[in-house]
């Protein structure tokens, strides 16, 4: 059982239980000295908000207390109180450079991120299931303009920030950071790590609407956190690791087997990224089409930047082949 409290640092973990494959929604409390630090913000729901409330009272605390926001990365079910915790109490709000268009809402760039997802799925073969989904993120643009957060945002340069180390461990977000207290060999790690699912690596645009390698990304801050002497990983959703060596292991030996079983599905004669998606997931493909199709560019580059696969635009879609050996 890991111990949360000592002489120099406390924290309190905000556990909200959610009814998705993620369990719940975590957020956690720090107390270092005279601050009080909030790592991510949970949604931006009431039961989110009581959540906070309830613990911050039970350990003597009050929303006052609060003196900083340190945001792992930008999904919105991670920052969805900051909006309303600095009307009520302004207080610095801490994330990422690349965090801000994406928390501010720049038009251009949310543009420039349609448009890059219009030009994915056509290259992926993806056809009428690519420009729904294109369409929908459209009128997504529109109709969470509220979701601005509305807060100056100071970017995480310095490190150490509040006596942690800062890790980058992009691949899940372009944007994703940990905090390590190397004292505690404690690290909140977002959505790094997971202890009861894998962590998605979403295929992203960087901020020149270049696609970033995710899964390669990804793989590389597992990698990172193996190599620190990680005791206890406080994830973004589920249950606190205890032992993420553990875990993270096992997460990569799946993501080299899932990759040997791409290899041999292109091997067969399936070619396009849609091919291999329908092929792999089925249904799964028309239920969770973005999440199913990051995972499979994710592997495609990977492989591709391994030298197992390359491939040919063949009328604006993108074919792959197997490099033998």
């Amino acid at each position: 059982m890991i111990e949360l409290k000592n002489a120099c640092c406390e924290v309190f973990p905000i556990i909200i239980p959610d009814r998705s494959s993620l369990k719940s929604v975590n957020f956690f409390l720090v107390k270092q000295g005279h601050s009080l630090s909030l790592i991510d913000a949970g949604w931006n729901n009431d039961e989110c908000w009581n959540g906070l409330i309830e613990t911050l009272n039970k350990n003597g605390f009050t929303l006052k207390d609060l003196t900083e926001i340190i945001l792992t990365h930008h999904h919105i079910d991670h920052v969805g109180l900051v909006n309303r915790i600095t009307s009520e109490h302004p207080i610095p709000v801490y994330a990422h450079p690349d965090s801000i268009p994406r928390l501010k809402r720049d038009r251009h760039f949310l543009v420039m991120r349609v448009e890059f997802y219009e030009q994915l799925y056509h290259e992926m073969g993806c056809g009428e299931s690519g420009e729904h989904h294109a369409a929908y993120l459209k009128k997504a643009m529109e109709r969470n303009k509220q979701n601005i957060i509305q807060a100056d945002i100071t970017k995480i340069i310095d490190d150490p920030l509040f006596n942690f180390h800062i890790i980058d461990v992009p691949g899940h977000s372009p944007d994703q950071l940990a905090f390590y207290d190397e004292k505690q060999s404690w690290l909140f790690a977002g959505d790094l790590l997971i202890e009861h699912i894998s962590s998605n690596a979403l295929v992203e645009p960087d901020l020149l609407g270049n696609r970033t390698p995710t899964l390669l990304q990804h793989i590389d801050s597992l990698k990172k956190c193996l190599a620190l002497n990680v005791k206890c990983v406080f994830p973004g959703h589920g249950s606190l690791i205890e032992d993420p060596h553990s875990l993270i292991l096992k997460r990569l030996d799946r993501t080299e087997a899932k990759s040997e079983r791409f290899i041999q599905l292109i091997k067969s004669g399936i070619s396009t990224g849609s091919e291999l998606a329908i092929s792999f997931y089925k249904k799964t493909y028309y239920e969770q089409f973005s999440l199913v199709m990051s995972e499979i560019i994710g592997h495609l580059d990977y492989l591709e930047i391994k030298g197992r696969l390359k491939k040919e635009l063949i009328q604006g879609i993108w074919h792959y082949s197997v490099i033998e050996s």
